[in-house]
């Protein structure tokens, strides 16, 4: 970890993170606590509060963490820390709980509390604006805000999170338009069936919607529902590594026969597969990776990303009185009729004719997945239009070396220039949850930024 007499900590003095959503916390967390008292931190954050982010910006005290407070520790190395700031803070919870995410927001924003105050106050500066561009000089880093200003630093980390879409056209609203019809009754349509959609339906019930709400999705599947469990002991000689998709799937199954025999259930074999899915992704060529994407990407999230049980509870209900339908099928097009209600146009599953139904309310929670350059922020859109960085192969975000560079359209990585992420899964694929950011900031904190031998002493 050596350039000529110097370690990389001495290089990067000054860190400017793009982003302060929960990736962009938790990289400013893990580098100021590295130990080394002269690395300083900007972060550039258009918005008004730091650690929320599209996901934990919610006000809404239903929606919840889909992890429990055990697993959502800031530090790997302090898995007790979220526990206990909730006791500090005056929170009843235990480890086990499913606490809303607006408390998490406030957690992820409270982890910067020891550099706002005091001596460490110079090390960290919070910078409220949009960053529209960034250059990688001989000796830095030039961060462009659409105010005019700049920030020079000595290296960058994108943070920017979800490519999030654009709202899209009416009469279709947004997953993050959470306004609730102006009659209960009202007939209200979700496009989509994983968390955003429990999201939605449990906020709707909350409020006294008395009205039927249908679901659609081209599978009809909702995400499984979170239970104790045991996570199987698997090491990396374990798991068949470059195996092709279905050889894979097959050996997850007989893993799952393994846990239901001795008492367990499938949940056992997915968290004891789950340290091991960059190693798997990274295993894989462009062509299983696609295959994977196409055939079995929605099953494994619908196991992988679960529901509280609380929330499955409440879907369960309505599911059971009759309120609520799932329909599989594929949307079509949606429009405002002469009567003020919207007709939904949708591919019925299995069948080539289209179904028709009229509703009053129509919310689009299709997902995360979207294209990486048509919902891209500014400062990615940049960088890409000047190909100083490039999507990964499968357009699901940029392209990075597994430490994280950012690789440029001719397929060289920068030398001060990193994303972290949602913003760079294509390298990792499954970084978009709490546990797996965490390992991914703490990591690049000490091993990138920090010493060798300060790595080596945090066991990194």
């Amino acid at each position: 970890m050596m350039d000529g007499n110097l370690t990389l900590h001495d290089r990067w003095h000054h860190v400017v993170i793009i982003g302060g959503g929960a990736s962009g916390v938790l990289m400013a967390a893990h580098l100021l606590g590295t130990g080394h008292p002269d690395i300083r931190v900007t972060i550039i954050e258009r918005g008004s509060m730091l650690g929320c982010g599209i996901a934990y910006g919610t006000t809404h005290p239903q929606h919840l963490l889909n992890t429990r407070v055990a697993q959502m520790s800031a530090f790997p190395d302090r898995p007790d820390h979220f526990a206990d700031w909730l006791m500090r803070t005056g929170r009843a919870a235990t480890d086990q709980c499913f606490v809303d995410r607006a408390t998490y927001g406030r957690y992820l924003d409270d982890l910067l509390n020891p550099w706002r105050g005091g001596e460490d106050a110079r090390r960290l500066r919070c910078v409220q604006g949009s960053c529209i561009g960034l250059r990688e000089t001989a000796t830095g880093i030039i961060a462009r805000l659409d105010d005019g200003t700049s920030v020079m630093a000595d290296a960058a980390v994108l943070a920017t999170g979800h490519a999030v879409p654009a709202d899209p056209q009416p009469p279709l609203r947004g997953a993050w338009d959470f306004s609730a019809p102006a009659d209960p009754d009202a007939t209200v349509a979700i496009i989509g069936t994983g968390l955003s959609m429990i999201d939605h339906v449990v906020t709707l019930l909350a409020a006294g919607h008395r009205g039927p709400v249908l679901c659609i999705s081209r599978r009809g599947l909702l995400p499984q529902v979170h239970a104790p469990t045991r996570p199987l002991k698997l090491g990396r000689q374990d798991i068949p590594l470059g195996a092709s998709v279905s050889a894979l799937l097959r050996w997850l199954r007989d893993r799952v026969r393994d846990a239901e025999a001795t008492g367990g259930t499938w949940r056992d074999a997915v968290d004891g597969i789950r340290p091991h899915i960059a190693a798997i992704w990274r295993s894989w060529d462009n062509e299983k990776r696609a295959r994977f994407l196409r055939h079995a990407a929605t099953y494994w999230e619908v196991h992988r990303h679960r529901m509280p049980p609380i929330s499955a509870d409440r879907i369960e209900t309505a599911r059971k009185r009759g309120q609520l339908s799932i329909i599989r099928g594929r949307f079509d097009t949606a429009a405002v009729q002469d009567n003020g209600r919207t007709r939904l146009n949708m591919t019925a599953h299995g069948r080539a004719e289209a179904g028709v139904h009229d509703v009053d309310h129509v919310i689009d929670c299709r997902g995360i997945r979207r294209d990486p350059v048509e919902h891209a922020t500014p400062v990615i859109r940049d960088l890409l239009d000047r190909r100083a960085a490039r999507l990964d192969p499968l357009q699901l975000g940029l392209d990075t070396t597994q430490d994280a560079k950012v690789i440029n359209a001719s397929g060289w990585p920068s030398s001060r220039l990193f994303a972290i992420g949602p913003a760079a899964r294509g390298a990792l694929w499954e970084i978009t949850a709490i546990p797996d950011i965490r390992e991914q900031t703490f990591r690049l904190a000490r091993v990138v930024f920090g010493s060798a031998e300060l790595a080596t002493r945090q066991g990194a």
